[in-house]
């Protein structure tokens, strides 16, 4: 997540945490969504995700020009998080509403007022905050069989979340839960959109959405770097020694293009043998939606692929976000030919 997402609406959530307290909680998280005691539950979402994906496509209309940011790769994501946590249907658009604006405060656009646009991100995010401590309650009383649900119900080895905490990996879920999804799936129908003969492919064979995922998270991963961090030990580096307490930046996508490590990194390659990568991070850290966003991903770009008629872009490149941590276009403008059934 990145450094702007921590503000004071809200309490840190387990990402700004070390072990034990970032292991309890996360521990805690994974229970109701995943592996091993849900290990069913993205799985699960398969046929549900694609309903959205179909709906928002069907909301082309008869259209031949679409931006595929606002119009598809931002309010997927975000439908998600919110049934996966739970929120009513008719909460969404509120939901979409503060995500859009908490949003738009990690990427300043040059001449904006910077207090005027902390104050309307800081608005957003109390709104948000309150929203949730009122369905946390909400859930307290009558629970459901969403996330959220069992976040304030569970009661297995680590004990309860306190309020504050289930608040904190809410909101975590739900800005962390979408914004990089965005970027993913923005990044992928570009890449496609610039290499037509991988489109092409993946509309013959959907099966090869699993591979293209995977080589964009390499290639192209939404998130670049991770901010400032502090090595708890020295650390040697290729002859060079870190000393402790020195602040470091992680540059994956550096990582990602390592002309020592893949061969050709340059290349957008969804046959190469070995993609393993540093778009989810790695270590106690690494993503904990990755599974998710990989499924979103994959159904995303597969759909775009199969329904879109002769796909084009309208500029290249188009314009990106103003965010040196989140990479991916802000608005991705596209035309087409119309809809295929």
């Amino acid at each position: 997540m990145p450094e702007q997402e921590e503000e004071t609406a809200l309490p840190p959530s387990f990402l700004r945490l070390d072990p034990p307290e970032h292991d309890r909680l996360r521990r805690m998280t994974n229970r109701p969504f995943g592996p091993p005691h849900s290990p069913r539950r993205v799985h699960a979402m398969h046929d549900e995700l694609a309903g959205i994906v179909s709906d928002l496509i069907a909301g082309f209309g008869d259209a031949d020009r679409i931006d595929v940011v606002d119009q598809f790769s931002y309010p997927f994501p975000v439908t998600v998080i919110c049934r996966l946590l739970g929120v009513p249907r008719e909460d969404e658009a509120r939901f979409h509403s503060w995500a859009d604006t908490i949003a738009a405060g990690l990427d300043p656009v040059p001449g904006d007022d910077p207090t005027e646009r902390n104050r309307v991100t800081h608005e957003a995010r109390m709104q948000l905050g309150m929203y949730l401590a009122g369905l946390v309650e909400e859930r307290r009383r009558t629970p459901g069989d969403d996330m959220l649900s069992e976040l304030v119900t569970s009661h297995g080895p680590d004990g309860p979340m306190t309020t504050m905490e289930v608040l904190s990996t809410a909101a975590l879920l739900l800005i962390a839960g979408h914004e990089t999804t965005v970027n993913l799936i923005t990044n992928g129908m570009l890449t496609l959109l610039r290499h037509p003969e991988v489109l092409q492919r993946l509309r013959d064979d959907p099966r090869l959405a699993v591979n293209i995922v995977e080589e964009l998270l390499r290639y192209e991963p939404p998130v670049q770097l991770v901010p400032q961090r502090t090595c708890i030990a020295d650390i040697e580096v290729r002859g060079v020694t870190i000393p402790k307490g020195s602040s470091i930046w992680l540059v994956l996508a550096a990582g990602n293009r390592d002309p020592e490590r893949f061969e050709d990194p340059d290349r957008f390659d969804p046959d190469r043998k070995d993609i393993q990568h540093l778009g989810f991070g790695s270590g106690i850290h690494s993503c904990f939606g990755a599974p998710l966003a990989r499924l979103e991903a994959q159904l995303a770009l597969t759909a775009l692929a199969r329904r879109l008629d002769n796909p084009r872009l309208v500029e290249d490149p188009p314009p990106y976000r103003q965010n040196a941590v989140l990479r991916g276009p802000r608005h991705l403008n596209i035309t087409f030919d119309g809809l295929r059934p």
